[in-house]
């Protein structure tokens, strides 16, 4: 009896340790490498951008990416470009991103990749589910899906087609980081149209499906106290958003 409750402990052990993961809270200013906090203070970004970065914390973010300068990075659902432009200030010198759009890009990302410190970003039109562009598989250190998968879920997506081909366009040790507005427990991707949310342990289903371990969960966009009920918080508040770092074994 006593051997057989040791053992059930020692798996209820095992079982905890194998699914804690840990958590990255907001960073010390002097825990931010100079490289990052440089790109987000440059007096040339865009003032659109510098007016997200309150709510976007994009220092924190860019140090859970873990980013620096000579890395190969793919910004997937590229936008605007707001992450595509600090990826390549970052990344910078030596370093290349590829900003992924499924149609020819917005205006203002066009007006964004013409500017100089555009100089090595590519721009790249194909569908999610084909492999970012890189100089051949397994050549990207990073790829970035930033409060965009749950799109994939009312654009048609087949994400397990997405994942695995992000699994073969990262190196081994690489980083696949996604971030999301957080739906409900039980919701899935079923609000992804209407709320603009995704379920963080759906997400973490299908990327761990495709290959990758997740090694960090960074808490500096979290709020317990959005209800997740709606597009919008109410009453006004930031909403509770996940940021999940993958990494290719």
């Amino acid at each position: 009896m006593r051997i057989a409750a040791a053992s059930a402990l020692l798996l209820c052990f095992a079982l905890g340790a194998s699914t804690s993961v840990p958590e990255q809270g907001p960073l010390a200013e002097d825990k931010i490498p100079a490289a990052i906090r440089d790109a987000v203070a440059a007096s040339d970004r865009p003032d659109a951008d510098k007016a997200l970065d309150a709510g976007r914390k994009p220092a924190q973010v860019l140090a859970f990416f873990g980013v620096a300068p000579g890395m190969k990075a793919a910004d997937l659902f590229a936008g605007g470009g707001y992450t595509t432009e600090l990826l390549a200030r970052a990344v910078a010198p030596g370093g290349h991103v590829y900003a992924q759009t499924p149609r020819p890009p917005s205006p203002t990302l066009a007006a964004r990749l013409q500017r100089p410190v555009a100089a090595d970003v590519t721009s790249v039109v194909r569908p999610f589910e084909s492999a970012p562009p890189p100089e051949g598989a397994g050549k990207l250190d990073l790829v970035t899906l930033m409060f965009n998968y749950h799109d994939m879920g009312h654009l048609g997506v087949d994400r397990a087609r997405l994942n695995a081909a992000v699994f073969a366009a990262v190196k081994p040790g690489g980083s696949y980081v996604i971030a999301d507005h957080s739906g409900r427990a039980g919701t899935g991707i079923s609000e992804s149209g209407t709320l603009h949310r995704v379920e963080e342990a759906l997400v973490r289903r299908e990327v761990e499906a495709a290959g990758f371990r997740l090694v960090a969960e960074g808490t500096f966009l979290r709020n317990p106290s959005d209800p997740r009920d709606r597009q919008e918080p109410d009453p006004p508040q930031p909403k509770d958003e996940f940021v999940l770092r993958f990494v290719k074994p």
